[in-house]
C-alpha cells in the first residue's frame, strides 16, 4: 500500500480543501440510475464491486485520505463491503484484496463471502488495510435518493457508494447508486468524470 504526501502549500487545491475542511465543511451526494444492461450474464455484486474499485483507483480525486501521516494520495484501493445474514437479519463488513483482473478478484470474493457470510459481528475478518472504501447494497428497495449523515470531525475523505434494487426501463436494466463524497478533495465535475469512467468500464466488460 503506497500512500503520496500531499505537500499543501503546492497544491492546487489548497484553497478549497482549506475552506471545505475548517470554513463550511461540506460532504454531499448524488444518485444516479447506472446502465447495467451489459452485465446481464454476471453476478451483479462482486461485478459491481470491481468496477467501482477499478473506477476509483482511475480517479485521485477518489483516492484522497487524512490519516495518521497527513493528507495524502492512496496508490491503490479495496472494497470494504456488507454481507447479509439472513437468519439475523444483520451485516457484517467485510474487505477483499484487489486484483486488477476480474477471475482472480472473483475467486477471492466467492472465498471471503463462504467464510463469513454467517458471521454474526460487525468486522469479522481481521487485520482491514487503511486503504478501504466503504460499498454497501440495498437489494430490497429502489430508491432515487440517499443520503448519509457522519456525525464526525468532518475529516472522512473517501468516498461512500451505496447501491440499490436494479430496475427495467426503456429496455435498459439500470441500478440505483449513490455517491457521497467530501468537498474539500471532489466537486461535482469530479463525480461526472467518474461517472463517465464508471459506465464506460461498465460497457467495455466482458
Amino acid at each position: 500500500m503506497g500512500f503520496a504526501r500531499i505537500d499543501l502549500d503546492k497544491w492546487s487545491r489548497k484553497e478549497y480543501y482549506l475552506h471545505f475542511m475548517n470554513e463550511v465543511v461540506c460532504t454531499y451526494s448524488i444518485h444516479v440510475d447506472v446502465d447495467i444492461t451489459n452485465l446481464g450474464k454476471y453476478k451483479l455484486y462482486p461485478t459491481m464491486l470491481w468496477l467501482l474499485t477499478d473506477t476509483v483507483n482511475s480517479h485521485a480525486e477518489f483516492r484522497t485520505h487524512l490519516s495518521a501521516e497527513g493528507l495524502g494520495i492512496f496508490d491503490a484501493m479495496l472494497p470494504s463491503y456488507t454481507v447479509f445474514n439472513k437468519e439475523r437479519k444483520t451485516f457484517s463488513t467485510l474487505w477483499t484484496p484487489f486484483s486488477p483482473n476480474y477471475s482472480e478478484f472473483l475467486k477471492a470474493y466467492l472465498a471471503d463471502t463462504a467464510q463469513y457470510e454467517n458471521a454474526t459481528v460487525f468486522e469479522p475478518k481481521p487485520g482491514k488495510p487503511e486503504n478501504c472504501f466503504d460499498v454497501s447494497m440495498i437489494p430490497w428497495v429502489t430508491f432515487s435518493a440517499f443520503n448519509l449523515n457522519i456525525y464526525d470531525s468532518g475529516k472522512y475523505l473517501l468516498p461512500i457508494f451505496t447501491m440499490g434494487k436494479a430496475f427495467e426501463r426503456d429496455a435498459k436494466r439500470l441500478l440505483p447508486l449513490a455517491i457521497q463524497v467530501h468537498h474539500a478533495v471532489c466537486d461535482g465535475y469530479h463525480v461526472a468524470a467518474f461517472l463517465q469512467t464508471l459506465q464506460e468500464k461498465i460497457d467495455a466488460f466482458v
